[in-house]
């Protein structure tokens, strides 16, 4: 019978939920307790579905775990599996991301980090050895750290070709690939770096994105959330222009995009950077179905004021069901989702440590 899974990463351990009508929520955990789970990954290529996790403790440091039974059992490698050489003069402090690539490359998974560097798995997420292209290249040592670190957060592999990579770093900005890695240019053109002076706001690189997100339909288009500026892309990130009409902010972390449907995107729109509150403290998502034309709230059974509580980066996401669950957790340890698209929402879960990261995915 077909399920739901819904991992969720917490400062305080791994919490996983399943569901058959994703209305009535069994959840376990917390798994890796006492540990900050700041990426999650659900691998279903090959026949069989895979958890990655990135944990983090303040005792033994970071490390990746993998479970081929939902969470069931898991394992540690008994070296790490993502560490710098040496000659790097750098050390891990956490897995920002874990990004199975697509099926033309199976067994390939990705890995973002802090301080910000590639990783390339070709056994699963077994082992990781480093993208030296992308740290060797000579813009990196300018890259700033955002607020909550120099994290490399996002990850996306083109459909159509293997070997178009893309990234993003907070605050170095967008990074191409076109030949699989070997090679890097920053794709910032559009994106502004509003706390930087008004004379150089929109420089090549060292712009603070938050997320981008690709759209199922069209796989030349891309969503972006900045530090300050909702954007999209029509080639794959080569150029930006900004979508944040109709929203009551700019500022944010997250954005996702319906896993099916083209022009479909959602977000949580946050105060600003000295505020970092929902606007007029109402829980709400947005959705657009113009491909950022026009946004729509979403409110039906969320919090309606005196609402405080911030979705991170990776804290919102979609299932791959028809029609469509979309889920977000918050720093408050709420986590809603909605069976229906976002019409109407249910809380899932209460009071559980401040939600780092959701995935969701339909299991058997």
């Amino acid at each position: 019978m077909t399920e739901v899974l819904l991992a969720v990463g917490t400062e305080k351990g791994l919490f996983l939920g399943r569901s058959r009508d994703r209305l009535n929520w069994e959840f376990s955990g917390p798994h890796f307790r006492m540990n900050a789970i700041y990426s999650v990954s659900v691998d279903r290529r090959g026949g069989r579905t895979r958890l990655l996790v990135g944990a983090d403790s303040s005792h033994w440091g970071p490390s990746v775990w993998r479970s081929d039974d939902l969470g069931t059992t898991w394992f540690e490698p008994s070296k790490p599996a993502i560490r710098f050489p040496e000659s790097t003069g750098a050390s891990l402090t956490r897995v920002w991301q874990l990004q199975p690539a697509g099926p033309e490359a199976p067994g390939v998974v990705y890995a973002g980090t802090e301080p910000a560097a590639l990783f390339r798995s070709e056994d699963g997420g077994e082992t990781f050895s480093l993208v030296e292209s992308l740290w060797n290249h000579p813009q990196r040592t300018q890259w700033g750290a955002g607020y909550g670190g120099q994290g490399l957060h996002t990850v996306l592999t083109d459909p159509r070709d293997a070997q178009r990579l893309l990234v993003a770093v907070s605050s170095g900005g967008v990074y191409r690939s076109k030949d699989g890695g070997d090679s890097w240019e920053p794709s910032n053109a559009g994106l502004r770096a509003e706390f930087f002076p008004a004379e150089s706001q929109y420089p090549e690189f060292g712009q603070c994105v938050h997320k981008i997100a690709p759209d199922p339909v069209h796989p030349d288009r891309l969503y972006l959330q900045n530090h300050g500026g909702v954007y999209r892309s029509d080639d794959w990130g080569a150029s930006w222009r900004p979508i944040a009409d109709g929203l009551p902010a700019e500022f944010g972390f997250a954005i996702a995009a319906h896993p099916r449907r083209g022009d479909t995107a959602y977000l949580f729109p946050l105060g600003g950077a000295d505020d970092r509150i929902p606007p007029g403290r109402r829980c709400r998502v947005y959705r657009t179905a113009d491909g950022g034309d026009s946004w729509q709230p979403l409110a039906n059974g969320l919090p309606g004021e005196d609402h405080y509580g911030i979705v991170l980066r990776d804290a919102l996401r979609t299932d791959d069901a028809d029609p469509a669950g979309i889920y977000f957790g918050n720093r408050t340890g709420d986590v809603y989702g909605s069976r229906d698209e976002g019409e109407s929402w249910s809380l899932l879960v209460s009071h559980l440590p401040d939600v780092l990261c959701l995935r969701a995915a339909v299991v058997s």
